[in-house]
């Protein structure tokens, strides 16, 4: 609801501005500072979707792209001039060419993504969805042994529900053809960076029950342990242990080999040229479907020679994935 208000208003004022342009600038401003001071939590929206266009930064007259340092500097004097006390840049990162611009507000990390000449900020769904406009359908090529990547940041937002379906179909179809999780990337925090070792460990060691852990992280850790390294590991640990993975074994590789399992995934991201959190790869094609559990098994039986008889059992074709990637 606070989301749909915010996004609500937002959306209003840019409307009166195209109907108003004479007196945009400083009514615009008093407004959204108002609302800032009145809501404190409205920065910490941005994150869950909110589309922000930066008009009180100037950025309609500015031409081509500016520096991460210039870019950093003016989101936060943007938001502290709008009420955003005790906020804190991090840092900026360039991200497939978006920046990724990371806060510290009142003790919590904040992630806004911004287009380089700072036209757009928000979530990354609130930008434009290059990774969707850039896959196309593919025909993949068919083997006898299909061998399919998923390609997340395990706390993207996005990655995390295409991981369900994922999953399903795995399970589903794991005697039949390789399937495997690459953790190729760590945008959100050392959290994150922890579930990526986590993951990549598991695989490794050839756990077994890969597929309901991550079922599992995707419906309850994710939720629960966002941005909290210590809920992330307590959690991880509970759950591998209920499901009768070795938990010491996961946590000592973790330790021991969870840099270079990370590095290899992302020399495999490299190569494909994946740039977006989720990212589907069948026989070394990137494929893109629908982030369904229906829709992943079909792409993925149309890449036998010989479909075995799995594929002919019907999956969830609703999903709960919107378009949209890290």
């Amino acid at each position: 609801m606070l989301q749909k208000v915010f996004k609500g208003f937002c959306f209003r004022v840019l409307m009166e501005e195209e109907n108003h342009p004479e007196k945009h600038s400083k009514k615009k401003t008093e407004r959204l500072t108002e609302k800032f001071r009145e809501n404190p939590w409205i920065l910490s929206t941005f994150v869950l979707g909110i589309i922000v266009l930066l008009f009180v930064l100037g950025s309609s007259s500015m031409t081509g792209n500016i520096s991460k340092v210039s870019a950093g500097e003016k989101l936060l004097s943007f938001y502290e001039a709008n009420g955003a006390d005790g906020l804190e840049l991090q840092s900026v990162e360039d991200i497939s060419g978006i920046y990724q611009v990371n806060f510290n507000y009142q003790g919590s990390p904040v992630t806004i993504y911004a287009t380089k000449d700072l036209k757009y900020a928000g979530s990354m769904s609130a930008l434009p969805d290059e990774e969707d406009s850039e896959e196309t359908e593919v025909e993949v090529a068919k083997s006898d042994k299909p061998f399919v990547g998923l390609y997340i940041w395990s706390y993207c937002p996005y990655g995390v529900t295409a991981l369900t379906p994922f999953s399903e179909v795995a399970s589903l179809l794991e005697n039949s053809a390789d399937f495997k999780v690459y953790l190729y990337y760590a945008g959100h925090g050392e959290f994150e960076v922890q579930q990526n070792k986590i993951q990549a460990c598991m695989q490794e060691l050839g756990e077994e029950n890969y597929w309901d852990y991550a079922e599992g992280f995707a419906t309850d850790i994710y939720s629960k342990c966002s941005g909290d390294i210590n809920c992330d590991k307590t959690e991880s640990i509970k759950l591998m242990k209920s499901l009768g993975i070795d938990s010491n074994a996961v946590m000592t590789c973790v330790d021991s080999k969870g840099d270079s399992l990370l590095e290899e995934d992302y020399a495999s991201a490299q190569s494909f040229g994946v740039t977006g959190s989720p990212s589907l790869v069948i026989n070394g094609e990137k494929v893109s479907v629908a982030r369904t559990a229906e829709a992943y098994k079909t792409a993925v039986c149309s890449a036998f020679n010989d479909a075995p008889e799995a594929c002919n059992q019907e999956l969830d074709s609703t999903g709960s994935t919107a378009s949209g990637n890290c």
